[in-house]
């Protein structure tokens, strides 16, 4: 079709083109000139007459020098204020900076007069303050192309902002402000309600989320109990003063931390040091206490597919980080997922739960490990869907996988340095993100008090072996068992019969 278009405008302009000379003339440093050109010269395979060919440098263009193969990360530098808030940073060579302003502060430390300030706080957020309104800050963010977003957790809150390093200012100032000064008008929070209550609907859609909400509800007796997803009945009681005194019952300076990927200390402390600094110095409260405790819970909706999962209690959390990155390669050797991939199920996959389960089993359609870790504890376990028929028998299997694990010899070494490496992998990929690595800085500092090295991680899941994977399978299955289900519950097995099936390995 080309040629044939190339020799009509041939025939229009009179003349035919040499290619074989026009060819030779592009690769040569002369430009040779066409009177013609225009835009259908790359049709006729005529040169054109305004632009030197690719290899030729353009004059008056220099190019910076290359990059050296290793580009040494950025230390992390923290300072804190007198009154007890924490500043951390590193530096990046990347054009853009996140900032982040973490808060020790989560649904864990709800009271049942405040339950459900947590969700609703996410949802106000960078609402009108005392010093600017909701619709100032929109201009204000959308003026420099940034980005803001919130996050609420059991443990934690945070506040991000995403924009070009030149407006480090901007983002610290506007951040501090919608952190310290909000105003929770009346209709910003009856509005911001009205959202949380189509949430709440919405989240029978999300069985999986459910269950782990289902899970903590019923494992935990306390603070790590407390729904993350507000309630029905809160809704009606959650009001502005609420929010008020949550925020200034918590917000404090010793539990807030500011983060930064991309920024120089000395510049952030520059900017962030008056508008810190003056938060009262009130002393850190006692984390809430959570016991785990285990138990059964049974939702019936979904007729015809039943979701189940089965858990139990990681001890240490966070703060024993030899066993917690143990579990984290333990989820990932046992990996999982749903039954339809590309090619088919599980190709390409090999992890456990995949090898043995999803690909034998074609009446489960998902069946993958979760762990949820926080500061002192955390729960592991396995969540699957599945027909309301063949509920018994993918429990029986998920029983098995469990104690297989725990059982020395069951795990190669092989499936061990398959699951490190990719471990390794997901860690690494996600610093790669800056809005991750500042989250990152923010929530090791409120866990830790620093900011360890990537390399400690990686070390430490190097280290681990095949001996510690069985021991800590060992010790999981060995605290209470934590099941909850959601569907068509009638078929599944009583919470006593398959708690005795692990009792009796």
């Amino acid at each position: 079709m080309y040629r044939t278009a190339a020799s009509r405008l041939r025939a229009l302009k009179g003349r035919a083109v040499n290619r074989s000379l026009t060819r030779s003339a592009s690769s040569s440093a002369v430009v040779t000139k066409s009177s013609s050109g225009g835009l259908f010269s790359w049709l006729t395979g005529e040169s054109s007459s305004s632009l030197p060919p690719l290899q030729v440098p353009l004059k008056g263009v220099t190019l910076p020098p290359p990059l050296p193969d290793h580009v040494e990360p950025g230390k992390t530098k923290i300072t804190t204020l007198p009154n007890g808030v924490k500043i951390a940073s590193e530096t990046s060579p990347t054009p853009s900076a996140s900032i982040g302003l973490y808060v020790d502060c989560g649904s864990m430390y709800e009271t049942p007069h405040s339950f459900g300030a947590t969700h609703l706080l996410e949802r106000m957020a960078f609402k009108s303050t005392t010093n600017r309104s909701y619709l100032r800050v929109v201009r204000e963010v959308e003026a420099i192309g940034g980005n803001v977003s919130a996050s609420a957790s059991r443990e934690q809150m945070g506040y991000t902002y995403d924009a070009l390093k030149t407006y480090v200012p901007e983002m610290v100032e506007l951040l501090v402000d919608c952190v310290r000064n909000p105003v929770f008008l009346d209709w910003e929070v009856n509005e911001q309600l009205l959202k949380v209550k189509a949430e709440i609907a919405e989240a029978s859609n999300n069985p999986q989320g459910l269950l782990l909400e289902a899970i903590h509800s019923a494992g935990y007796s306390g603070a790590l109990g407390n729904p993350l997803l507000t309630s029905e009945s809160a809704i009606s009681r959650l009001d502005s003063t609420i929010l008020e005194e949550f925020v200034a019952e918590n917000y404090t300076a010793a539990r807030m931390v500011l983060a930064a990927s991309g920024v120089e200390h000395e510049e952030l402390m520059k900017i962030a040091e008056p508008l810190l600094s003056d938060l009262p110095s009130i002393p850190r409260p006692q984390e809430p206490k959570s016991v785990y405790v285990g138990g059964d819970y049974r939702c019936q909706s979904d007729p015809g597919k039943t979701h189940f999962a089965l858990a139990f209690e990681a001890p240490g959390g966070w703060k024993k980080e030899k066993e917690a990155m143990t579990l984290t390669v333990l989820q990932m050797l046992m990996g999982g997922g749903g039954s339809f991939s590309a090619g088919g199920p599980g190709k390409g996959m090999y992890s456990r739960l995949y090898l043995r389960v999803l690909n034998e089993y074609p009446q489960i359609q998902s069946f993958s490990a979760f762990n949820s870790m926080y500061n002192n504890t955390g729960i592991f376990g396995i969540q699957a869907t599945t027909g309301s028929d063949f509920v018994p028998k993918a429990i029986d299997i998920a029983v098995k996988e469990l104690i297989a694990v725990a059982t020395p010899g069951e795990v190669d070494q092989v499936q061990l340095d398959r699951a490190k490496q990719s471990t390794r992998s997901a860690i690494l990929m996600n610093l790669e993100s800056r809005m991750v690595a500042s989250e990152d800085i923010g929530r090791q500092i409120l866990t830790y008090g620093e900011r360890k090295p990537v390399e400690h991680f990686l070390r430490a899941v190097d280290e681990v072996s095949l001996k510690d994977i069985a021991s800590i399978a060992q010790k999981l299955i060995s605290t209470p068992l934590t099941m909850a289900s959601y569907g068509d519950v009638i078929y599944v097995p009583s919470y006593d019969s398959v708690s005795s099936k692990f009792c009796s390995k």
